[in-house]
């Protein structure tokens, strides 16, 4: 990652959270995401069935947002990452880390195309990871006071 900078809040934990993102590649093209935030990288499943995995080995440049806005409280926080994505290979332990944190601990509730992640053979399906570990991370805090109801 680039040069550590201090952040208004925890960025960790803000990312621990199962938000979803949005990765922007060269086309333009922005697309929601679910990821992981491990050792200093964000990581999202793909595979040469999506046109991300195209799209990142022509050109690997890529900036992510994550953010949250919340109308009742005011909070409003973001991260904005940029860099250079790599394509690596899948490893199941941190698919089902993943997984996890998006769709809870019962993987007997999950939907099938999610548990096939973990239990098909990554090789023979091209699933990799998408990692993106940031030359440049800002997080902000435009958190707002809201007024009560009724005044």
């Amino acid at each position: 990652m680039g040069a550590v900078t201090s952040h208004p809040f925890d960025v960790d934990a803000f990312l621990d959270r199962p938000l979803t993102a949005r990765l922007a590649t060269n086309g333009p093209t922005v697309r929601p995401l679910w990821f992981l935030w491990e050792e200093g990288a964000f990581w999202v499943l793909t595979g040469p069935w999506t046109r991300l995995f195209g799209r990142v080995e022509v050109d690997p440049h890529v900036s992510l947002v994550v953010d949250e806005c919340d109308l009742v409280t005011g909070r409003v926080r973001q991260v904005v990452a940029r860099g250079a994505a790599e394509l690596v290979p899948f490893d199941v332990p941190r698919g089902r880390r993943k997984l996890t944190r998006c769709l809870g601990a019962d993987e007997t509730r999950w939907d099938d195309r999610f548990v096939r992640y973990l239990y098909d053979d990554p090789g023979e399906r091209g699933t990799v990871w998408l990692r993106l570990t940031p030359r440049s991370l800002r997080a902000r805090d435009l958190s707002c006071s809201v007024p009560a109801l009724g005044d």
